[in-house]
């Protein structure tokens, strides 16, 4: 009996392989994926998906646009929502990385799947690069900006990349460690920035003057 697939857009069917590929890279890591698990995840055929995407290295390319640009567009948001305040824009950016909306299992082992294959995958680095020079230099500025303020006597690029590498290895720690949730992701955050800015920070969030 022939399975009808729902109508949908182009840009929903693409979504909708994007969607698979990424539950597939967490299931099998990217060596292993093949078309036929993605399209088996989607429930489409092969020839639907092969319509969206004339290869598996150009799906995979799409996949990881899409969460590059996600990720972009989540963190801008959460930047610009918090105002001008240098604390609060701290605050906001490293709380939004543990948003469900970027921040679940599955994205976290396809971000790692697409990592581990950056160095023979130019596109690969690339993308990842262009949102990693982001992340480092508004880390870098900010920092420079809260020692102003709270006089402290840290080195402003070290910190802000202590802060980077922070957030990556929570995010690993997430991937890997069962039972460590978001919350203790937070926890930890919030712990550091009160070492670090303690005019701005303490073990229960920003200080609000």
């Amino acid at each position: 009996m022939k399975i009808h697939q729902p109508r949908l857009s182009p840009e929903k069917r693409r979504r909708q392989l994007i969607n698979a590929t990424i539950a597939s890279l967490s299931k099998n890591g990217y060596a292993a994926t093949t078309l036929s698990d993605i399209t088996v995840e989607a429930g489409l055929s092969t020839g639907i998906v092969n319509f969206h995407f004339e290869t598996k290295e150009a799906l995979f390319d799409a996949t990881l646009r899409y969460l590059v640009d996600e990720y972009r567009e989540h963190w801008n948001a959460a930047r610009e929502q918090a105002g001008e305040v240098p604390a609060a824009q701290l605050w906001a950016v490293l709380n939004c990385d543990f948003d469900r909306k970027v921040c679940t299992k599955r994205k976290l082992a396809a971000w790692g799947a697409f990592v581990g294959e950056e160095k023979t995958r130019p596109s690969y680095r690339a993308l990842c690069g262009s949102l990693d020079a982001m992340y480092e230099e508004f880390f870098v500025s900010l920092c420079g900006r809260l020692k102003l303020e709270g006089t402290y006597r840290f080195d402003v690029r070290t910190t802000a990349l202590g802060i980077c590498a922070m957030m990556t290895g929570l995010w690993l720690r997430l991937l890997a460690v069962p039972n460590f949730t978001t919350q203790d992701a937070r926890d930890i955050v919030k712990e550091h920035l009160a070492n670090i800015f303690p005019g701005h920070f303490s073990r229960q969030g920003m200080i609000l003057n």
